[in-house]
């Protein structure tokens, strides 16, 4: 019960697995790999964001940091934009419910009506006194997804760089280092 969800299907799906939840947060992570050898993986492995080869989730919390959502790794290269668009996470939360995004994910707020997003600053000028209050107030709001996603990568499993040859036991070591900061919230 403290796992997160890989997928969701529908907005039914959401509301039922997780009816406490009054407003999301998405974010994305990514954490280092061992440099891939063959040249073709180094160069869709390389995240020019972090200047090394990663692998990158999503992550979806809730108000009380608790992970709902946790996406499959996918390869540092790809957008955190790219990522939600394909993973068509965002299509499964109910409008009711404000999503509270960075500015990793612009465009998103043109695609639905509950987003929320910081302004971001016109070429050659500069922010409002009241755009860069607003700016505030939402990242006041959205820092509780670095939070939890800090309290993740507190598992040393789930951060240092992955250099085995498993396929996808990145992938599982994010998952159980999410169940694990669940598990804390819900026993503190």
């Amino acid at each position: 019960m403290v796992l997160p969800e890989r997928k969701l299907e529908s907005i039914e799906e959401f509301v039922a697995r997780f009816p406490y939840a009054k407003e999301v947060m998405i974010d994305g992570t990514e954490r280092p790999i061992q440099r891939p050898k063959d040249k073709d993986k180094q160069k869709s492995h390389y995240s020019g964001k972090k200047k090394r080869h990663t692998r990158k989730h999503l992550v979806i919390t809730d108000q009380d940091k608790r992970v709902l959502v946790l996406s499959e790794a996918r390869v540092g290269k790809v957008h955190d934009k790219k990522q939600l668009d394909e993973a068509k996470l965002v299509d499964c939360i109910p409008d009711e419910i404000p999503i509270h995004v960075d500015l990793g994910f612009q465009g998103l707020q043109k695609e639905f009506v509950n987003i929320k997003i910081p302004d971001k600053k016109p070429r050659g000028k500069e922010l409002t006194e009241e755009q860069k209050q607003s700016n505030r107030e939402k990242s006041s709001e959205r820092v509780k997804c670095e939070h939890t996603i800090s309290g993740i990568k507190r598992y040393k499993a789930a951060t240092a760089i992955y250099r085995n040859r498993i396929s996808n036991l990145d992938d599982r070591f994010m998952l159980a280092a999410a169940g694990l900061w669940n598990f804390y919230l819900i026993a503190a």
